[in-house]
Order: C-alpha cells, then sequence, then structure tokens
C-alpha cells in the first residue's frame, strides 16, 4: 500500500520500560494533535502479538485496517524492538499495565484492541480492568482455561530442540514450517512466522527475544483460568479461531457464552497463526465486527 508505511513511537510501559509501538497509514500533518478516531469516526486500533512475536507480524492487517482506522501495533516487552530488560517483571501486571499505558499515551482509547494468544489474554485482562479504555475486542486463538504444568515443561524442552544458530533465514523457514516435531505437515506460514522473530548475529541467525524470558512470560498465566477476568468484560467482543488451532470449538463456544457480548467466529484451513494462515479469510470475519464498532 504505497504510502502507508509504520512509523514507530516509543512508548513508556510500566516500570519505566521503554516500548516500541508502529503506527501504519499516513503520518499526521506537523504540530497537530493525534487523532483518537480513524476516518468516520471509527475507533483506533491497537494490535497485540502473541508470545514470540513482534509487531510487524501485524503488518498486512495494520494496512488493511489503516484505510479507516488509526491503526498501531505494539512491540510487547521482551518482545521486537521493545526493550528486554533482564531483571523486569514479565508478570501479567506488567504485559497489561504496558498496554494501558500504551493507549493513554498514544491517546487511542477507548479503542478495539485485536489480539493473538498471550496478546489477546492481555487484551481481555485491560478490558475488565480498564473498560474505559476498550471499546471493542478481538480474541484471536487463546484460550481461557488452564493449561498446566506439562505444557510449561513441553514449552522449555521444546526451545531446547531448537538448531540455533540457523545458518540461513531458509533454514529457520524450513525448520519451523517442516522439520519441528510439532509440525504434523508442512506449513510455510508458520516458517514465515519465524523467520520474521529472527536477527543475524555473527554466527547465524538467532531469536529477537530471550527463550528464558519467553518462559518467564508464559508462567505467569499458564496454570491459573482465566474465565472470571473473561466475563468481566463489557465491550462486545469476537472470538476467533483456526479451524486447527490450539483453540477449540467447544471452548471457544464456551467463551462467547461467558462473555456478556461475546460473538464467534472461525477460519477454515487455519492453524493457531490464523492471520498468518489465511490472511484474506481473517479479514472477511472481522470486518463485519469493527464496522460495527461505530463512535458512539
Amino acid at each position: 500500500m504505497p504510502g502507508r508505511m509504520a512509523r514507530r513511537i516509543d512508548v513508556t510501559g510500566a516500570g519505566g520500560v521503554r516500548l516500541a509501538a508502529w503506527e501504519f497509514g499516513d503520518p499526521p500533518k506537523a504540530d497537530a494533535d493525534p487523532p483518537q478516531d480513524g476516518p468516520g469516526g471509527l475507533p483506533g486500533v491497537l494490535l497485540l502479538h502473541g508470545l514470540m512475536g513482534r509487531a510487524s507480524h501485524w503488518a498486512p492487517t495494520a494496512r488493511w485496517l489503516s484505510a479507516r482506522h488509526r491503526a498501531v501495533a505494539l512491540d510487547q516487552r521482551g518482545h521486537g524492538r521493545s526493550d528486554k530488560p533482564p531483571r523486569a517483571a514479565y508478570t501479567r501486571e506488567a504485559y497489561v499495565g504496558d498496554v494501558e499505558a500504551a493507549l493513554e499515551q498514544l491517546r487511542l482509547g477507548p479503542a478495539v484492541l485485536i489480539g493473538h494468544a498471550m496478546g489477546a489474554l492481555t487484551a481481555w485482562q485491560l478490558a475488565a480492568k480498564r473498560p474505559d479504555l476498550v471499546r471493542g475486542l478481538v480474541v484471536c486463538d487463546m484460550r481461557a482455561s488452564a493449561l498446566g504444568a506439562a505444557s510449561q515443561r513441553e514449552w522449555t524442552e521444546w526451545f531446547g530442540t531448537w538448531p540455533v544458530p540457523f545458518a540461513t533465514l531458509a533454514d529457520v523457514r524450513k525448520w519451523f514450517g517442516e522439520d519441528d516435531p510439532r509440525v504434523e505437515r508442512p506449513n510455510p506460514a508458520r516458517g514465515e512466522f519465524f523467520a520474521e522473530v529472527m536477527a543475524e548475529s555473527p554466527d547465524g541467525w538467532r531469536p529477537v527475544f530471550e527463550p528464558e524470558q519467553m518462559l518467564r512470560s508464559r508462567e505467569t498465566w499458564v496454570y491459573d483460568a482465566h474465565w472470571e477476568e473473561l466475563a468481566q468484560v463489557r465491550c462486545p467482543t469476537l472470538v476467533v479461531r483456526g479451524l486447527d488451532g490450539e483453540l477449540g470449538r467447544a471452548e471457544a463456544q464456551e467463551m462467547v457464552r461467558v462473555l456478556p457480548h461475546g460473538r464467534y467466529a472461525e477460519v477454515a484451513d487455519a492453524g493457531h497463526f490464523v492471520h498468518y494462515d489465511q490472511p484474506a479469510a481473517w479479514r472477511s470475519a472481522i470486518a463485519p465486527f469493527l464496522d460495527g464498532l461505530r463512535h458512539p
């Protein structure tokens, strides 16, 4: 989309952690205050990636949104180009506090939050805490039930299987798209997803995040269920799942039932990375919901 580039805006998160936000669309005119809403009075949108992700994973979605919304994607703490302080908190409170601070500093609220996986959990926890900042939610492939200790052990072991450093980005794509034991059948979109979070170092390609920080982040939610906070979300919420994703249909429909204003959508031929697997179908799934969130 010519003329619709991402512009970096640094914001200060919980505990002073510096976070990189990326605004998609034409930059505002010099000396102008940033608009709270997009064209036509439609709400601003903040996009939140999942664990190990980064704001750039949302680039196609954000560029599409920027025609009608003020669209911003956030690199969450420990991810992308945001700070990764070794002694910082990687708790649920810290992640939620970061998004709260970003919405206020960007003057984006009340916004629509679109979250994938961990980002979706952060979004609904913030919506429960600060309903004044959130006008609508899109929850993409995140479970409300507890995953448990076995899940955390599996992730710890999985990080140990990564053949880092990777010699080339092609090797990254092949391993995560085909050779990773967690891949049941070839998944090029998964390979591309992980290629996006690699950076070149003197000895090859390594992730831009610290696996230990990812495990610390994850352990603050996997042992708990999150139904109570889901039930406290007062704004319209769309629960989206990939047909082959990690959120099963029965649990997704129960989440919709628990939500005071829940709606449901699923995307065929998509796994966990719904917006990467089937971008056109993903946009079709969320467009009617977003269109319904007119300025009050």
